[in-house]
């Protein structure tokens, strides 16, 4: 009978150890990818200044207002602002500046044109209510754009790294009571 039990509590101490282990890995697997991913992003961001902003004017353009110049197929908002003591261009993330340059906003859902549009007027209502709003600028002086949402900022990286910590943590923490439990086995057995 005790030949048995300490069978059993072997292969449950290798399992609980391949876990500890297997989670670890993960944990380390994960660290790598959101290194070689999140982390260059985060560290080139040049949105670093924040500021409020002071809304000046919306308008939503259609591709009958931007002739002459080869635009989307969606309804465009675009907004000026007053920042840092300047006129300047409000972009929605980094990414928006990215794609389109003459749109300060991109609707979400471009297959339909209508809903679009609707999504447009929201946000254009929610930049009138609200008309002084934080957002975020660079450092550089000739700067004409300011973003209202940084894509890559500190909050980000903390909640990317939130779960990978959680496994380490948990995987070392297996490990550790594996470990203390085959020791204490060990000084039971020697007295």
């Amino acid at each position: 009978m005790g030949k048995k039990l300490v069978m059993a509590q072997k292969r449950g101490e290798t399992r609980a150890l391949c876990l500890g282990v297997a989670m670890v890995l993960c944990a380390v697997i994960t660290y790598y990818i959101l290194g070689t991913t999140m982390l260059p992003l985060y560290q080139k961001s040049v949105w670093t200044q924040e500021s409020m902003c002071h809304l000046i004017e919306t308008n939503i353009r259609d591709q009958e207002h931007l002739e002459g110049k080869k635009v989307p197929q969606y309804p465009c908002l675009w907004v000026n602002v007053s920042s840092v003591g300047r006129w300047a261009v409000l972009y929605h993330t980094e990414d928006t500046r990215d794609r389109n340059q003459q749109c300060s906003y991109i609707p979400g859902s471009l297959d339909n044109y209508q809903m679009a549009r609707a999504d447009v007027e929201k946000v254009r209502a929610k930049l009138h209510e609200r008309r002084v709003f934080d957002c975020f600028s660079t450092t550089r002086e000739n700067e004409t754009s300011v973003l209202y949402q940084r894509l890559y900022g500190p909050q980000t990286l903390l909640f990317s790294l939130f779960w990978p910590t959680f496994l380490l943590t948990g995987g070392l923490l297996v490990i550790a009571m594996v470990k203390i439990n085959q020791s204490l086995s060990i000084l039971a057995a020697q007295k």
